[in-house]
């Protein structure tokens, strides 16, 4: 199956497209995921509103959370501490959607809306059902990464595949990576996240995208916790592939992550910032190329050398003689050296552009 996106690039008229291989792309972007979680609330209606506006704003895929609480968790599994209004089992089985349902998104997601869907998974049941819909690639969050079995299980399915590292030091992330890399598999990409709440900005730990990118070789990627743009579109200078962030239709829905997601006005920002600053980066300038397109910018700011008095017939120029006015389309001020002993042949009025004619 292949997919296509034509996207125009606000800055340069280009287009990029993507593929069911979708690193693969003309243009270096990154691939902008908006995380909706289970904000859906178990409707179908509410999810395709979500992915709708998702695609509006820029966004290269939208991802769910694919939850089947009984086989993720013990009956009495605690809340985190940011989610109290109800339990686990009942918010899980009450958002969760059966195979029918994640198909209809998927298909109004890509054939609809043109954009990836994708989802996290929390047990190899989940796996199973997301199978069944041939989802294009998988979400590891970053709780799951030392659920070895499950991972073995997605790494079966040659799918590509995005992990969260925010609960995760480096004997874990290593382990968890050996899974990828002992099985044939797409992509691996590494996403750096801290796993707060929201994050302040001194613990987003984009030092780290480095250090990853060095002990594995992968690509690697970015999943924002933060309530600004400026450690995405860092993330985007340091190599960043991938970058995710909430979304949220409203801040003020139900839910243990609408407080701490970004809602359509700023995705859109959002998404226009981490474009532009790749596009930034992508695009190779020569800097004289350059300069010789602005020859008329030049004339308009540049300085020419002029007459600071009145200069009689056979005046030998000095320093003093002289002065820098625009326009620069005269002799520049640059060459006043050049001018320094020299005779003048005629009587010069102040404020004259001097030009070689009148000098000796």
């Amino acid at each position: 199956m292949r997919f296509e996106k034509n996207r125009n690039l606000r800055s340069s008229g280009d287009t990029y497209y993507w593929h069911q291989d979708w690193m693969k792309m003309t243009m270096i972007s990154p691939f902008i995921i908006a995380e909706i979680g289970n904000m859906h609330e178990g409707s179908v209606g509410l999810a395709k509103a979500f992915i709708k506006e998702v695609a509006a704003c820029g966004a290269d895929a939208v991802k769910f959370q694919t939850h089947l609480f009984d086989a993720e968790s013990l009956p009495n599994a605690p809340n985190p501490p940011y989610f109290r209004e109800e339990s686990r089992s009942q918010y899980f089985q009450r958002t969760s959607f059966d195979v029918s349902q994640w198909k209809d998104l998927k298909e109004y997601a890509e054939n609809e809306c043109h954009i990836r869907f994708l989802s996290s998974v929390f047990s190899i049941e989940a796996v199973d059902m997301l199978e069944k819909i041939d989802i294009g690639m998988y979400k590891i969050p970053s709780g799951e990464v030392s659920n070895i079995p499950m991972l073995e299980r997605i790494a079966q399915t040659g799918k590509t595949v995005l992990l969260s590292s925010g609960m995760s030091n480096w004997s874990e992330l290593g382990r968890a990576v050996n899974v990828f890399k002992g099985i044939e598999y797409g992509d691996l990409v590494l996403l750096q996240c801290s796993s707060i709440y929201p994050c302040p900005p001194e613990k987003t730990g984009l030092n780290i995208l480095g250090q990853m990118k060095e002990r594995y070789s992968t690509k690697i990627g970015f999943s924002d916790h933060t309530l600004g743009f400026s450690a995405a579109v860092a993330a985007v200078v340091l190599g960043a592939e991938v970058i995710e962030k909430h979304f949220t239709l409203s801040r003020k829905m139900y839910g243990s992550d609408a407080p701490f997601s970004i809602e359509p006005d700023d995705f859109r920002r959002y998404v226009s910032e981490i474009r532009d600053m790749a596009l930034a980066l992508s695009i190779k300038i020569d800097k004289d190329t350059m300069c010789s397109e602005l020859q008329e910018m030049k004339v308009i700011f540049e300085k020419s050398i002029v007459a600071k008095r009145e200069l009689s017939e056979g005046t030998i120029i000095n320093i003093e003689c002289l002065a820098f006015r625009k326009p620069g389309d005269g002799i520049p001020a640059a060459k006043y050296n050049e001018l320094i002993g020299r005779r003048t042949k005629v009587n010069i009025p102040k404020d004259t552009k001097l030009t070689e004619n009148m000098l000796e």
